[in-house]
């Protein structure tokens, strides 16, 4: 995320906007379609969300939360999986 952050630094803003506008609306509806179809729903909107949070207050916000719920599911597994595990004897 950072790589395409700094290669839209380098863009006038009005360029910039519009490029962060088409591809993340691009990402987004692409991954809704494919909520309904076969494919990386999921994956699409969380990276059509993360690049509309370059531009975007609301869309920062919904990344935030998203990521403090994945981590959340990661850490709820993490503790899953080594309650799982039984030392060796």
């Amino acid at each position: 995320m950072e790589k395409i952050k700094g290669l839209l630094a380098k863009l006038p803003h009005p360029v910039r906007w519009v490029l962060t506008m088409v591809i993340g609306f691009i990402l987004l509806i692409l991954g809704l379609i494919m909520m309904v179809t076969p494919g990386p729903g999921l994956l699409f909107i969380f990276f059509g969300l993360s690049i509309l949070a370059l531009e975007i207050k609301w869309a920062q916000e919904v990344n935030k939360q998203g990521m403090q719920g994945l981590e959340k599911i990661m850490a709820k597994l993490k503790s899953i999986f080594k309650r799982d595990q039984k030392p060796k004897e």
